[in-house]
């Protein structure tokens, strides 16, 4: 697999209907969603009709992509996380808390066989670097599928304190893996 795949541009070579595109990403980060949707779940079957679902939404809604927003692979995870948050909180699964930074590490991965699109290293600096509630929030919402209104609850907080956590938290990182 190439290491420099264009996410957006195979999400604009399916708003034009172009199938291949939509099999790239499958190809590209499958393995990856599933993983994503698993740690949602919990559950192997419901995670791989999570995955059929988003891709379906993927294909449905490309269109609707904008580069100018955000990462076509960002906006590809994104899709893949609410579904399986969406089916989570339709079976009103309540999904336990585990090494967070391990599944945050994981999670970023890229399978280009051996390389990540971020390196271990500076993805652990940089979770350092948030102050704990930041970074546990980050993980809880990101990784462990939490909504910010369970989130509140198992910390005690309001949700527009949890909400400003978690975008606070996203944007450091954004900004100190970048």
């Amino acid at each position: 697999m190439s290491l420099d795949f264009d996410h957006d541009a195979a999400l604009e070579a399916c708003a034009r209907g172009e199938q291949f595109a939509l099999q790239a990403i499958y190809e590209r980060e499958s393995r990856w969603l599933l993983s994503v949707a698993m740690r949602i779940v919990r559950n192997r079957e419901l995670a791989h009709d999570v995955l059929q679902e988003a891709f379906v939404q993927i294909w449905q809604r490309a269109g609707t992509y904008q580069r100018s927003l955000g990462s076509g692979r960002g906006w590809i995870y994104t899709i893949v996380r609410h579904r399986a948050l969406d089916e989570a909180r339709r079976a009103e699964r309540e999904t336990p808390v585990g090494d967070e930074l391990t599944a945050l590490i994981d999670s970023t991965a890229t399978h280009t066989d051996t390389a990540p699109d971020l390196d271990d290293a500076a993805l652990q600096y940089c979770l350092s670097q948030l102050d704990d509630d930041k970074r546990q929030c980050v993980v809880d919402a990101y990784l462990e599928g939490y909504t910010h209104e369970q989130i509140a609850q198992r910390r005690n907080r309001p949700v527009g304190t949890i909400k400003s956590w978690v975008r606070r938290g996203l944007l450091a990182l954004k900004e100190c893996l970048t």
